[in-house]
């Protein structure tokens, strides 16, 4: 099956994960600005990844409003992310960037990645700064919150290959 990986990367993770898949299933791997220059006429699928940013997924837009014009090939779409892949928000939250409709047409799957301080631009530095203070002031909090803060305060990577493995054997069947 001729296919196509296109990916929207600011720290890399979403880059590395593209590549996986890429590399297991042969195909043709472009970052998002390529190929929104090229057809996707030749191609039977269409694998899109965008890294999580505040519950949205990066530049998701683009691929949903090919979903129609797609209508004959096989949609899969993938967010990285830097929570655990047990993390119960995760099937929630990647339902919420899709309407319905474009949820039954598509086939979405989470990729842990993680943070990487250095890479990341200076607004999102700055955003994850707040959100950190923001919850390091927060009374009575949870066990999740003390985690997520020891976690997300400095640099990190939590991406496996072992975590494209449903997205190959979607891509078979």
């Amino acid at each position: 099956m001729k296919t196509v990986v296109i990916y929207n990367s600011q720290t890399g993770f979403t880059k590395r994960y593209a590549q996986w898949i890429a590399e297991a299933t042969e195909a043709d791997c472009l970052e998002l600005s390529e190929a929104k220059k090229k057809s996707m006429a030749a191609y039977e699928a269409i694998i899109f990844g965008g890294w999580a940013c505040a519950g949205g997924i990066s530049k998701l837009s683009w691929f949903k409003s090919n979903i129609d014009k797609w209508a004959d090939k096989k949609l899969i779409a993938f967010c990285v992310g830097g929570g655990p892949i047990d993390n119960p928000e995760i099937e929630p939250t990647l339902k919420w960037n899709f309407k319905e409709s474009e949820f039954k047409k598509v086939n979405v799957f989470y990729c842990p990645g993680g943070f990487n301080y250095e890479k990341m631009s200076v607004p999102s530095k700055l955003m994850m700064k707040i959100f950190i203070k923001t919850l390091k002031s927060k009374k009575n909090k949870t066990e999740e919150e003390e985690e997520m803060i020891k976690m997300i305060s400095s640099s990190y990577d939590i991406s496996d290959k072992k975590y494209i493995e449903p997205i190959l054997e979607c891509l078979k069947k």
